[in-house]
C-alpha cells in the first residue's frame, strides 16, 4: 500500500487543519519545501499537496510554492485546492514532478470540465471526495450537498478517473483512527483505486487500512505530531 504524507499550503506554510477548520489551524514549518525533502529522505514515493487558500478561492494562490516543492525533490507529487478550470489543470500538470491533480469541487458541479480534463490527461487526474455525515463536501469543506459521497463514486466509474482520494471529515486531523467501514463500502462498490485520507494515528491503522482495499493513504498530522514516523508507514504500507 502507498504512503502519501501530506503538506498542506495555507499563506504560503505548512500547516494541519481540524476537521477541515480553516480558523483552526496549527503552522508546522514555515517552509513546506523543507518538509517535503524530510518526506523524500524518509522514504516517501510521492507526496500529496493541498493548496488550501485554493480550495477556498478557486484559484492557485500557492503555485510558486508548489513550483519550489517540485523544483527541491525528485519524487513525484499529486496536487489538489481549487482547480476548477482547464487553466489551472494545464498550469499544474506542466510543472515538474506533478504526477497528477486532485479534481474536488469541479467534480460535483461540473462534469463538462472533469470529462474534458480527463480526456485531455488520461491517468493524471484523481478526483477527492470529501465526505461529512456520508454526504459531499465541496469548496474547502465550507459546503455540505444533498448527493451521497457513495452515489458521487458510483457516477464517476467508467469515466477514467485514475484514483478516488476519499476523506471522512470528521476524522480529519483528529488522530481518531480511519472510518474503516466506510472504506470497506466504497472499495466494494467501484472498481476506480481509493485512496483514504483522514484519521491516521498509529502504524495499526495502516494494517487495518489494507484490510479495507484501498490502494494507498494519505497522512497529515500523525506524521506532525510523530505518533507515526515516515519510515514506520512506509514499513507498514509494505508488509
Amino acid at each position: 500500500m502507498i504512503i502519501l504524507p501530506a503538506i498542506d499550503i495555507k499563506n504560503g506554510k505548512c500547516v494541519r487543519l481540524t476537521q477541515g477548520k480553516m480558523d483552526e489551524e496549527t503552522i508546522y514549518n514555515d517552509s513546506p519545501v523543507e518538509v517535503a525533502k524530510e518526506w523524500e529522505a524518509g522514504g516517501a514515493e510521492i507526496v500529496h499537496l493541498v493548496d488550501l487558500d485554493a480550495a477556498i478561492e478557486g484559484r492557485p494562490v500557492n503555485i510558486n510554492t508548489v513550483r519550489a516543492i517540485t523544483d527541491a525533490i525528485n519524487i513525484p507529487v499529486q496536487i489538489g485546492g481549487g482547480i476548477r478550470n482547464m487553466a489551472t489543470a494545464d498550469e499544474y500538470l506542466a510543472i515538474k514532478n506533478v504526477k497528477r491533480i486532485i479534481i474536488g469541487t469541479a467534480a460535483y458541479e461540473d462534469e463538462a470540465f472533469l470529462k474534458a480534463v480527463l480526456d485531455k490527461y488520461p491517468g493524471r487526474v484523481a478526483v477527492g471526495i470529501d465526505a461529512k455525515d456520508e454526504l459531499v463536501a465541496i469548496k474547502g469543506w465550507v459546503e455540505v450537498t444533498d448527493m451521497k459521497a457513495v452515489d458521487l463514486a458510483k457516477k464517476l466509474q467508467g469515466m477514467g478517473v485514475a484514483a478516488i482520494i476519499y476523506t471522512d471529515i470528521s476524522r480529519d486531523g483528529m488522530l481518531t483512527g480511519p472510518n474503516l467501514e466506510a472504506y470497506t463500502k466504497l472499495t466494494s462498490m467501484i472498481d476506480i483505486p481509493v485512496i483514504a485520507s483522514g484519521g491516521v494515528a498509529k502504524a495499526s491503522d495502516i494494517t487495518d487500512l489494507k484490510a479495507t482495499g484501498v490502494e494507498g493513504v494519505i497522512i497529515g498530522k500523525a506524521l506532525y505530531s510523530k505518533s507515526v514516523t515516515i519510515e514506520e508507514a512506509i514499513r507498514e504500507g509494505k508488509k
